[in-house]
């Protein structure tokens, strides 16, 4: 992870992570999203990561945990806009990612030249290496916890 000094590495969090912190309250997640929250980690968001997090955060399935939770979909997603900044123009990555439903986040991440993609998606996992290259780092979230945690 390569942020300007001084600024706040710039993310891409693939929906899943987002899941986790909000449905299921993982604890593992936990640290990831209050540094979201303190502005440690400047979050990115385009309009069909967004759109993907809406529909997953609607889906029936879901209902329940987020009613015991006192989680309302409309107030997670305008939580979403408030911390995660809008990436108006998404440009295809120069890497492509086995799950087209993951290709969006990638997407996101070159367009918006992000520091770090945080997914558990092995696919996207997988492109590491090559995305390393391009100064992108596609980390799980422990080691997202880890890099801001000794930044």
């Amino acid at each position: 992870m390569t942020p300007v000094a001084g600024a706040a590495p710039r993310a891409v969090i693939d929906t899943n992570v987002l899941l986790d912190c909000w449905v299921f309250d993982d604890p593992a997640t936990r640290p990831l999203w209050l540094a979201i929250e303190a502005g440690r980690l400047a979050c990115l968001r385009s309009a069909d990561t967004e759109a993907e997090l809406a529909d997953v955060l609607r889906r029936p399935l879901f209902a329940p945990r987020l009613a015991a939770r006192g989680a309302d979909v409309a107030v997670l997603l305008a939580r979403w806009q408030a911390v995660a900044q809008p990436v108006a123009r998404v440009f295809a990555a120069p890497w492509g990612c086995t799950d087209p439903h993951d290709q969006k986040f990638l997407d996101l991440a070159a367009s918006a030249r992000a520091d770090l993609l945080v997914s558990k998606d092995k696919a996207l996992l997988k492109l590491a290496r090559r995305a390393r290259r391009e100064r992108l780092a596609i980390v799980p979230v422990a080691a997202a916890v880890a890099c801001l945690a000794s930044a």
